[in-house]
């Protein structure tokens, strides 16, 4: 029941009101959508992935088994998605909101306070999940933007799009930098703490304001399998994975737990970005974030069987 409380109370709460307060500015101002988008996607997301790798101690044995579990988990759960996909007979745009309202969850601002809130601030355990979110920002900038884009655009175009993506130079700059011991001067410093404190507000706040601005017309049945996914057979199948790979104890434990939470805004920021399903890929994020409550306590008490 604690964990219950806190959950609610530090995490799905404080997430909430800040999306009421997105979705309160839209509705008295019609802010604008794409330029929220844009500031996401080009300013805040970048930094944050740069600034915590930046100042993370990360082993290169705890990096690849830690990429080792991301990739199986992930590839695993694509394929079931692409079987329940092809049933269902959804088009390539649905297909495309549907798969990244799943692959993708929140990994940083939902996933991070909690890692520490479980494991009591445990440093190792942080380093963990500090590397699931390099990859779960990475694979929205290169994998997502592809995804959203090839059904529509040329591949040159595409390509030109993903490639044009800052976040996808951020991550290698930060371990170039970490790697040779050179030290950011202040005055840039300075701003990129500025930038990184703002990030979790205006991305909730763009959330609150692309669910002010649309019509609830989706399909529930929709938005029911993409939380499904995300928040019953992505934690179901990290079980899994680590007891194939054999992981056990804090490993173990942060790989699944990183796996439980619910959808990224990611997600959410591309399809407005690039106007693909917005109304599917808020819905399924505001829900997931909801239903958490529940499955993720659930999930962080049946850690206490992994040994």
């Amino acid at each position: 029941m604690n964990y219950f409380m806190h959950i609610l109370l530090n995490n799905v709460i404080p997430l909430c009101i800040m999306i009421a307060i997105g979705a309160v500015l839209q509705r008295a101002f019609q802010l604008d959508i794409k330029t929220l988008s844009k500031l996401n996607i080009y300013l805040f997301s970048p930094v944050i992935v740069f600034k915590m790798l930046y100042e993370s101690a990360i082993s290169g044995k705890v990096l690849f088994q830690v990429l080792l579990f991301f990739c199986i988990s992930l590839g695993l759960l694509i394929f079931i998605i692409e079987i329940t996909m092809r049933i269902r007979g959804y088009k390539a745009g649905m297909k495309v909101a549907m798969r990244n309202s799943i692959i993708f969850y929140n990994s940083a601002n939902y996933a991070i306070p909690l890692n520490q809130l479980v494991f009591v601030g445990d440093p190792f355990t942080m380093s963990v999940q500090i590397i699931i979110m390099m990859m779960q920002s990475l694979l929205p900038n290169t994998y997502g933007v592809y995804s959203v884009n090839s059904h529509k655009n040329s591949l040159k175009r595409t390509l030109f799009t993903v490639f044009s993506m800052p976040t996808l130079y951020a991550i290698p700059l930060a371990f170039l930098l970490k790697g040779l011991s050179i030290p950011i001067p202040q005055p840039i410093y300075i701003p990129l703490n500025y930038i990184y404190n703002g990030f979790i507000a205006t991305a909730l706040v763009t959330l609150g304001v692309q669910l002010g601005s649309m019509k609830w017309q989706i399909k529930l049945s929709d938005v029911l399998i993409s939380n499904f996914f995300r928040l019953i057979i992505g934690p179901a199948l990290g079980f899994a994975v680590v007891l194939l790979l054999g992981f056990h104890g804090p490993m173990a434990q942060a790989l699944v737990l990183s796996s439980a939470v619910p959808t990224s805004l990611n997600s959410v920021l591309l399809a407005v970005e690039f106007d693909n399903e917005p109304e599917f890929a808020s819905q399924a994020i505001f829900s997931s974030t909801i239903f958490s409550i529940f499955t993720v306590t659930f999930v962080i008490y049946l850690l206490q069987f992994i040994r």
